[in-house]
């Protein structure tokens, strides 16, 4: 994203002729917020940019110039992707698709390679690699946690050929057998649950409030209010409460390699 914002404030700040400590302190946030906020790592909320407004005496102009909230994923993603690398826990849950930071290199290509509006072969590379490079969190052997609760729509609607679907499922399996991650799967006698309408990522961290970022029909959306935060939070809560145990996702996962080709 833009780090228009981020450089304003910067500005701002420093015409008032405070440090991040100072402005942290004057407007109730912390110094490590307002660095990630200046750096572009962050979008404030409505209420911490009414407070620097406040601090800094600058009428509401911070509080109008916030970024949109509703932009395509892939321009407003790469705040996410930034925050993804700094977060210590990491839920996903996925509904079409495996998640990004679970997908290898030659489902990754062929999904991309369903977009719309098409995208050139230059860009297809670019994004393969951004996401090859997000997935090097996972090389870490204990930062950050992750869970997947993969909906088993994404399992039975093959983004692409078989073979690549059966090396897309295993790379999960082997992940979880290693205990790297842990992945539960929503299954369709489930019924209705209160994810089915989009993707959604929840991301903790140390010195940070959580944050959620939630995907579909084509527009990405990260909410940093406590109150959404808590709300979605307790959907994905509800909705792990009538998935799979984590044996039996397994077992479903092999199963379902299996039926696209996979042979131990």
């Amino acid at each position: 994203m833009s780090n228009t914002y981020g450089e304003w404030l910067k500005a701002q700040r420093e015409a008032a002729g405070l440090t991040q400590q100072d402005l942290a302190t004057s407007a109730v946030m912390t110094r490590s917020h307002i660095a990630h906020i200046e750096a572009g790592r962050r979008v404030p909320s409505k209420e911490d940019a009414r407070r620097l407004d406040r601090a800094l005496n600058t009428g509401n102009v911070l509080s109008s110039f916030l970024p949109e909230d509703d932009v395509a994923a892939a321009d407003y993603f790469e705040a996410v992707r930034v925050l993804e690398q700094q977060a210590v826990m990491i839920r996903e849950f996925a509904l079409a698709y495996f998640p990004g930071i679970l997908q290898t290199e030659r489902y990754a290509r062929a999904l991309l390679g369903t977009a719309f509006p098409p995208v050139s072969e230059e860009e297809c590379d670019r994004r393969v690699v951004t996401r090859l490079e997000r997935a090097r969190i996972l090389e870490d052997p204990v930062t950050p946690v992750v869970w997947a609760l993969l909906d088993e729509t994404l399992l039975r609607r093959p983004v692409t050929g078989e073979d690549v679907m059966a090396e897309q499922v295993m790379h999960v399996v082997r992940l979880a057998e290693t205990g790297r991650i842990r992945v539960h799967v929503m299954p369709f006698g489930g019924g209705h649950h209160p994810l089915v309408d989009s993707m959604l990522t929840l991301m903790w961290f140390e010195d940070q409030p959580p944050l959620a970022y939630s995907e579909g029909g084509g527009t990405g959306k990260l909410h940093d209010s406590p109150s959404m935060v808590r709300k979605l939070q307790h959907r994905y809560d509800l909705a792990l409460s009538n998935a799979m145990p984590l044996k039996d996702s397994l077992a479903l996962l092999r199963a379902t390699a299996k039926e696209y080709g996979h042979h131990d």
